[in-house]
């Protein structure tokens, strides 16, 4: 067989043609698994397809007629619902950095991110001080920055506090941090729906819950009726934590994890801690 430069250059296109579809799945896939909604999306999804394979083999009419209708008309209402979801995927395809601005720290700027937030919220669980902290990672939160009064500040324990004090004005909204500066305070996030959340926990928790359904970004929230601390990772919250555990969740969530080692590690560490609590 004789190989010549047209042979080459042709798969050298069917590896590239290949490898951009891999990348294209891999980057849905992820973003499907850092959202609750989109999990659950695409769940519906795969019951669809197997229901109209079933009907189709069993020659279920009725059952495959109406499933035709969803199939056709179903990919544009989910454009028009999870409009935002998709926005995100497409802002983070255009971002210039490959991995989650938390991920750039250094290992010094990470420890006093952790060190700076404990030691607010530990003086705001003691004075009873309302909060709501995000924290952004891989998936942008610009949408509710836009929304919200910019400070872009450095980050202190002084001024988070400063900024839940109940006479400041922008005590009652949340406060987003990108890295380890101040981006915003007043910012107004969805509230999650989830029927499991104790239906006696207030706006601000089902606030922190909401925008980590829809976001991979991490919530802190400090109870202005009770003082307790509690933090909303991935549509799940960790209610009632004591500030030592706050400190050692906050430094296993931030510490940078390599791709091969990040859906297995999540999976454990998640299962570890809902053990433990």
């Amino acid at each position: 067989m004789v190989i010549t430069v047209t042979s080459v250059i042709t798969i050298i296109k069917k590896i590239i043609d290949i490898s951009i579809v891999w990348l294209m799945f891999y980057i849905i896939l992820k973003n499907i698994r850092s959202s609750v909604k989109l999990t659950l999306l695409f769940k519906g999804v795969i019951i669809i397809i197997a229901l109209k394979i079933i009907s189709d083999v069993f020659g279920f009419t009725t059952v495959g007629l109406l499933l035709e209708y969803v199939i056709m008309y179903g990919p544009l209402a989910l454009i028009v619902i999870f409009q935002p979801e998709i926005r995100n995927i497409l802002e983070q395809l255009g971002r210039n950095q490959l991995l989650g601005r938390h991920k750039v720290l250094t290992v010094d700027e990470r420890e006093r991110l952790v060190y700076e937030l404990v030691q607010a919220m530990d003086y705001m669980k003691k004075q009873k001080i309302g909060a709501l902290i995000v924290l952004e990672r891989d998936i942008s939160l610009g949408n509710y920055i836009d929304k919200a009064k910019k400070l872009y500040a450095d980050l202190s324990s002084d001024l988070l506090i400063a900024i839940f004090y109940e006479g400041n004005p922008l005590h009652d909204g949340g406060v987003i941090i990108q890295g380890d500066r101040i981006t915003c305070a007043g910012a107004v996030f969805p509230t999650s729906s989830n029927p499991k959340i104790n239906k006696r926990l207030g706006t601000r928790h089902r606030a922190a819950v909401g925008v980590t359904e829809e976001t991979d970004c991490i919530s802190l929230v400090v109870s202005e009726e009770t003082g307790r601390l509690s933090v909303a990772i991935k549509g799940e919250l960790f209610y009632n934590l004591s500030i030592e555990d706050v400190r050692m969740l906050l430094i296993d969530e931030l510490k940078p994890k390599t791709n091969s080692e990040l859906d297995e590690e999540e999976l454990e560490e998640e299962e570890i801690y809902e053990e433990d609590n």
